[in-house]
Parts: structure tokens; C-alpha cells; sequence
């Protein structure tokens, strides 16, 4: 077989016929220079014929972390991510980048469920911006209004109806 074929369980897949289907759709209904043309060829047949690698069998997977490994990651100030060994105030859009969600990222590296996403320091500084601009107060300043408007019903006395000029005398 060569780079333009490959098989899925029985099947062969011809990647140059569905990139060129591919390709050719997208130009049909997309204004595409014809220098990025080239480009837009390769990118799409790699990326076809990486999805057709994808049943292959992945690399030898992430060992499981120790508990003293994971107590090392997590600081007040950021956690430190298994994938790269950086600090990170929040690791889910580093790990969305990376094309993992929080529950991949826990079982790939043998995390607990628990494991935190945002660092405490971070949580903390977003918690009391949201108590200083009053977030999640409404129900306690609803039902103080509620208490407030029952205890003070009364009935309000009709305002005096001024009538129109010319309707309440009658002089001829």
C-alpha cells in the first residue's frame, strides 16, 4: 500500500480520492487563493490520513502519578500539569488546547476525581470579586423585598380627579 491508501478493518480507503473530494467541496462554496490551494491539499490529505493512523496502537500510556507527585503539583498559587510540567492558574483551557477534557486528563495520568482545575489563590480572588459586585444575592434581597411589600399593604387613598377645563363648571 502507499500514502494515498490505507485500510480500516476490511475496508481500503483511497485518502487522495476523499481529499480531493473534500478540497474540491470547500473551494466550491469558499473563496480559496490559489497559493494557499497547495496548502489546503496537504493539510487536509495529513489530516486524513493521520485519522486513518488513529486505530494504530498509541504509545506506551502515561504511567500512573504517585500521591506524592499529585501533593506536588497542586500549590496555592498554580498547579503544575502533568502534560508539560508548567504552572497553570486554570488547566482547562491548557488541556482543551492540548485536545483533552478534565475527566481524560485525570484518568490518563491516574488522578483522583477530586483533583482540582483551578488553583486556590485563583478561586479565591474570583470568589471575592464575585461577593464585591453582590453575585449571589438575589434571592436574599428578593425575599427581603417580598417580607417588606406584605407588611406594609394598605390600601392607597384615591387622588382627587382633577376634571378638564370647561367639564366641571356650567356657566352659560
Amino acid at each position: 500500500m502507499d500514502e494515498n491508501t490505507g485500510t480500516t478493518g476490511d475496508e481500503t480507503v483511497d485518502y487522495a480520492a476523499l481529499t480531493t473530494g473534500l478540497v474540491s467541496a470547500y473551494v466550491a462554496n469558499n473563496s480559496v487563493p490559489t497559493v494557499e490551494l497547495v496548502a489546503l491539499i496537504a493539510t487536509t490529505h495529513a489530516a486524513l490520513t493521520g485519522l486513518g493512523n488513529a486505530g494504530a496502537p498509541a504509545a506506551a500510556p502515561a504511567a500512573n502519578t504517585t500521591p506524592a507527585q499529585i501533593r506536588k503539583s497542586i500549590t496555592h498559587e498554580g498547579l503544575i500539569s502533568f502534560e508539560d510540567g508548567k504552572a497553570y492558574k486554570t488547566l482547562k483551557r491548557h488541556l482543551t488546547a492540548l485536545g483533552l477534557t478534565p475527566e481524560g486528563y485525570r484518568e490518563k495520568w491516574g488522578l483522583p476525581r477530586d483533583y482540582p482545575m483551578v488553583a486556590a489563590s485563583y478561586s479565591e480572588t474570583r470568589s471575592t470579586l464575585a461577593r464585591n459586585a453582590g453575585l449571589g444575592q438575589q434571592r436574599r434581597g428578593a425575599a427581603a423585598k417580598v417580607a417588606e411589600a406584605t407588611e406594609t399593604v394598605a390600601e392607597k387613598p384615591k387622588s382627587a380627579r382633577r376634571s378638564r377645563k370647561g367639564e366641571g363648571s356650567a356657566s352659560t
